[in-house]
């Protein structure tokens, strides 16, 4: 019989397991959060899928030859900094990042990468750990993975598979005893309402905003995420650690770059959540939500 979340398993709390595609992804999607939750005394752990070995240099103070001879080991480095920042364990799956294809035609994606691996291989080696860690909750992408990568959306494809495959003790016996987490949210990021209200916030303080650009060319016709937000996350008070995992990544982040130009307190005014849609869910909450462990309490203590 499968095990499921209604067990804690610890003393402490719950625990978050938080799945994504690259090194660097879990500091710019829902950093704060998982911070936060780890200061509440719950355990978080983060699954990269790949070790980001086709991501580009992005910060011109790392665009070096010895930077792109060691890329590999490099980015292990800056995620096992992030993750100590952000005070959560880290998981490996060790499939190989399928880069970013360009041109028209796009052309084919390397063979053996994470995004042409047959999905019921690619979906073992999270259910592993899965049924290892034990989450109370999963975090993945949606089905769009955030933005179009491809190794995005295989992650949201495996996380999602995953998280029923891990129940059945007839699916990937070898990868441990059964487990059910109790509810799968996607991370949602980059909302028009999100930057249309710093852009006005920056502007009405006289300051130069990078936002304006991307909002010219919003596409009106394209839905905003927050219409798909069931929750969101108060965590303002950890946007600081957030920032610092990211620049933890500093071949992906430049310090210098638009992801720091809003002032932190005007943010904790503004915008002081991350925010969240539940898609699955083994137990009872009422949305909207501001806690992805809503009730799970009353499952484990009934």
């Amino acid at each position: 019989m499968a095990g499921v979340g209604g067990e804690t398993g610890t003393s402490s709390g719950f625990r978050l397991m938080a799945v994504h595609a690259h090194p660097d992804d879990e500091s710019s999607k829902g950093a704060a959060t998982m911070a936060r939750y780890v200061a509440d005394g719950h355990e978080v752990m983060v699954v990269t899928c790949t070790g980001g070995e086709a991501g580009s240099v992005l910060n011109p103070a790392m665009d070096r030859p010895d930077v792109h001879e060691n890329m590999t080991e490099i980015r292990r480095e800056e995620m096992a900094r992030a993750a100590k920042l952000l005070g959560v364990q880290h998981r490996w799956l060790g499939f190989v990042d399928s880069g970013l294809p360009e041109g028209d035609p796009l052309p084919p994606l390397p063979e053996g990468c994470f995004a042409v691996v047959p999905l019921e291989e690619a979906t073992g080696p999270l259910v592993q750990a899965i049924r290892e860690f034990r989450p109370h909750v999963v975090l993945t992408y949606d089905e769009n993975g955030g933005y179009p990568h491809p190794d995005h959306i295989r992650c949201h494809e495996v996380s999602m598979a995953a998280f029923d495959a891990a129940a059945d003790p007839d699916r990937y016996p070898e990868a441990g005893d059964p487990w059910q987490p109790l509810k799968l949210y996607y991370m949602h990021g980059f909302s028009r309402a999100r930057m249309q209200a710093f852009h006005e916030a920056l502007i009405e303080a006289g300051m130069e905003s990078p936002y304006g650009e991307w909002l010219e060319k919003w596409d009106p016709d394209k839905p905003d995420v927050m219409e798909r937000v069931t929750t969101r996350v108060e965590c303002g008070e950890y946007f600081d650690v957030r920032d610092e995992a990211l620049r933890a990544h500093a071949t992906q982040i430049d310090p210098n770059s638009r992801w720091f130009a809003v002032p932190l307190e005007v943010q904790r005014t503004l915008w002081p959540t991350e925010e969240y849609e539940l898609v699955r869910s083994l137990v009872d909450s009422t949305l909207p939500e501001d806690d992805l462990f809503a009730g799970i309490t009353e499952k484990v203590h009934t």
